[in-house]
């Protein structure tokens, strides 16, 4: 008899809400074995639950993963429990909306370890055990911010630019000792979470998606598919696309444009309601869930993304009907 296929093992940071948490749900769905890392206790019982349900296992792992001893003990403890991990995936981040200026630099730096030195701190954990056994997957969860800043999020830009250059680091160092462990990095355009809720800001009112917001379960599609195929990124959305290639080609006028339009356009009508937590230091109480306050103009489907999951298929129909076109050119010449 053919041995039964064992359950992929997947580590996932930022697990208890937004993108974290439609990752895991969409790993769920395969029934992998998941190790949930993230603050929030009430979001990570509410994801664990869902990860039963759907038939897959789960272990929940409070966890800043600021604190790199923190992430290695989360580790250590997937493994004694799971065993050898397959794919780790780096979601977690926190943000601040501020002009630079206003910003007090501890909470600078706050943004910096988590949303920086976090993937950094997972990457470690993971590849320390990848590379003696030569496979495994990390996923980076990079932004179209990783390559064009914009106002009011410097420290999560740069700490995203910062992702940019670790990733060509370390896939150049996989190269150098021929490793098979593969390092993929997904640049996502804003997606519908609820982070536009819980970040902190020095403003008034509410925080907002600087472009019309993409759902959730898209960017965790996109996630899965680079935790199982070679690509070194993907670009998800038309809005990543035009600020990777607006920015090589015009960033000077890109300044200009979103000196001009960057600001305000983060900022919604909404005036903050009174009591507002934000989860910089700490979690903010109750299960958020994957979705922000955005499903109404929200995207749901990427054609960017069907074309990139195809593109071998389509390049070869594209050989093929070039072939045929050389032929029945070559054909009229005769």
């Amino acid at each position: 008899m053919a041995k039964a296929k064992r359950p992929q093992v997947v580590v996932i940071t930022g697990a208890s809400a937004g993108v974290g948490r439609a990752v895991t749900r969409r790993f769920a769905r395969d029934r992998a074995h998941i190790g949930l890392i993230a603050r929030g206790a009430d979001g990570l019982a509410a994801a664990a639950r869902e990860v039963e349900e759907a038939g897959g296992r789960a272990l929940q792992l409070p966890c800043d993963v600021a604190d790199h001893a923190a992430v290695e003990s989360a580790a250590a403890c997937v493994e004694d429990e799971f065993g050898p991990i397959d794919i780790w995936i780096n979601v977690a981040f926190a943000g601040v909306m501020s002009r630079f200026v206003d910003m007090d630099l501890d909470d600078y730096a706050r943004v910096t370890q988590v949303t920086y030195l976090g993937q950094v701190h997972g990457a470690m954990a993971a590849l320390k055990r990848m590379i003696p056994r030569d496979r495994g997957h990390i996923v980076l969860t990079g932004s179209a911010l990783a390559y064009r800043g914009i106002p009011l999020q410097s420290a999560y830009c740069g700490a995203k630019h910062a992702i940019q250059g670790f990733q060509d680091s370390i896939r150049a160092e996989l190269y150098a000792r021929k490793s098979r462990v593969h390092v993929a990095m997904v640049q996502l355009p804003g997606v519908n979470t609820p982070q536009f809720d819980w970040m902190r800001t020095s403003f008034a009112r509410k925080a907002r998606p600087a472009s019309p917001p993409y759902q959730p379960e898209i960017a965790a599609e996109a996630i899965h598919f680079a935790a199982h195929h070679r690509r070194k990124q993907i670009l998800l959305g038309l809005p990543t696309i035009q600020a990777v290639w607006g920015d090589h080609f015009a960033s000077p006028l890109l300044d200009r444009y979103l000196g001009a339009t960057g600001v305000t356009g983060q900022l919604s009508d909404e005036p903050l309601p009174a009591g507002y937590r934000d989860n910089l230091y700490e979690p903010v109480a109750g299960d958020r869930g994957a979705h922000g306050r955005f499903d109404a103009e929200a995207r749901r489907r990427s054609p960017g993304l069907w074309l990139s999951k195809h593109r071998d298929h389509l390049i070869g129909l594209g050989a093929v009907a070039g072939g045929v076109g050389a032929a029945w050119a070559a054909r009229r010449r005769g």
